[in-house]
């Protein structure tokens, strides 16, 4: 048996990710700010050393014989402390002079570099009195001494134990990170706040649904947030066809019980009044036959009433020719001439046989009254933010046309079939039925250019 694995709330993947964002900014936050620290904190050794070797300089003095003559004051009392931890060197040919600091240390020795051009580097190892390993920074300078016997060459070292930059970077980072903590738990918290103040909307429309489903409202109410309004519009597009679709088979089964009164009561007269053999045969069969076909056109009907509330787009012409092609064959004694006037983008969002029966029944209208020819027009609604685009489909006929008086009965919704029959079929009940479904209008018009009836069916962008 598998493991069911419980899927992490909206709640809990938002604070997941917004928690390793947290984490990730403010661990290169403090990496960067303790390189950078890092980074300040031997410079300012390196200028400190500097400082000090140039002290040197200028107070120390070269004799005729070559000796040299370093300042009794140090520019650092710690270089007459031994073991402090701040130690000078010099070395030159035939010469070496150390401070007192460095009385017991074994240090690396000075680098001779360019001369003028000091040389700072480290940490680098060093051994106190004791044999323990040390670690030391290192500043050299290079300097040429003019001397009654020539040019003399000194290099200049000035050293410091590497400890002392290390505390300083230790007491940083432990400070650092400390506030860099409490910010995280301090941000954390915030974010949890923000994030369960953000996703309340979402919570309110999750009561809204129950409240949907407990039967205490008809349907979501627009009081959302801007973000949330194509959920609620597509939620509450579903519960209204839903409902649309079940008053349609309440409608449809209201309609076939009352036609189907008709034949029933015309059997029980029948049967009241005595009738017998081939006469009550005859009238039976009739009726049968009769109420065979209320029922196989009410549910044809129904069946055409629902629609797909997210169907795939479909594309219109290829459907169009296969009608035609079919009705050129019925009337093909009329010679009637279709035209085609159809936007190549033009897609129609829903069932192939709602299609079909949308066109195949307009169009058998228009061949059934027209005189020599026939026009069908599709052009593109355009979209509107959020929705998608719409459809008008326009057949019309060089017939007799309708006249304005007998429009609005032709279009009577439960008017029954042989009670509409002006000139036009039942095929435009089904027609009614489809784009009703899908909350389009249909229209009647006369024709300004080919003389006759004009039907519009117009499918109004949606979500």
């Amino acid at each position: 048996m598998g493991v069911v694995r419980r899927r992490l709330s909206l709640q809990a993947r938002q604070l997941l990710a917004a928690g390793l964002a947290l984490v990730s900014f403010l661990g290169l936050t403090g990496y960067a700010l303790d390189r950078a620290f890092t980074e300040a904190a031997l410079n300012s050794q390196r200028e400190r050393l500097e400082n000090f070797a140039k002290a040197y300089l200028n107070g120390a003095e070269v004799l005729r014989s070559g000796a040299i003559v370093m300042p009794q004051v140090p520019p650092d009392p710690r270089f007459d402390r031994p073991g402090s931890g701040l130690y000078a060197g010099v070395v030159g040919e035939g010469l070496r002079w150390e401070s007192a600091s460095a009385l017991g240390r074994i240090l690396p020795p000075p680098e001779t570099g360019t001369p003028g051009a000091g040389r700072f580097d480290g940490p680098l190892e060093a051994t106190d009195s004791s044999g323990n390993a040390l670690a030391v920074y290192r500043y050299s300078l290079t300097t040429i001494w003019e001397t009654g016997r020539g040019d003399l060459e000194l290099t200049l070292a000035l050293y410091e134990d590497a400890g002392y930059v290390a505390g300083q970077v230790g007491v940083f980072r432990r400070t650092l990170w400390a506030w860099l903590g409490a910010a995280a738990i301090v941000l954390a918290l915030v974010q949890a706040l923000a994030l369960r103040w953000s996703l309340r909307p979402v919570a309110g429309v999750e009561r809204a649904l129950a409240d949907v489903q407990q039967g205490s409202v008809a349907r979501l109410v627009d009081e959302h947030p801007r973000e949330l309004q194509p959920l609620t519009e597509s939620i509450n597009a579903l519960i209204d066809s839903e409902r649309r679709n079940l008053e349609q088979v309440r409608r449809t089964l209201g309609d076939l019980a009352h036609s189907l009164k008709t034949p029933l009561a015309v059997l029980q007269s029948r049967l009241e009044a005595g009738a017998t053999g081939d006469e009550l045969r005859e009238d039976v069969r009739t009726q049968v036959q009769r109420m065979n076909d209320i029922v196989g056109y009410q549910l044809s009907r129904a069946a055409r009433s629902g629609h797909v509330l997210y169907a795939a787009p479909l594309k219109i012409e290829g459907t169009a020719e296969e009608i035609v092609l079919g009705l050129e064959k019925i009337y093909a004694t009329k010679g009637v001439l279709a035209e085609f006037d159809i936007d190549a983008a033009a897609r129609f969002h829903g069932e192939l046989g709602d299609l079909q029966e949308l066109l195949g029944n307009l169009l058998e209208n228009a061949f059934k009254w027209a005189k020599r020819r026939v026009a069908l027009q599709v052009t593109t609604l355009p979209a509107l933010p959020g929705k998608r685009a719409g459809v008008e489909f326009a057949v019309e006929d060089d017939g007799p046309g309708i006249a304005e008086d007998q429009i609005d009965r032709v279009l009577q919704r439960g008017v029954r079939g042989d009670e509409r029959v002006q000139g036009h079929g039942i095929g435009l009940s089904i027609v009614q039925d489809i784009v009703a479904a899908y909350q389009g209008v249909l229209a009647v018009e006369r024709s300004t250019e080919l003389g006759g009836a004009r039907f519009v069916a117009r499918f109004p962008p949606q979500g």
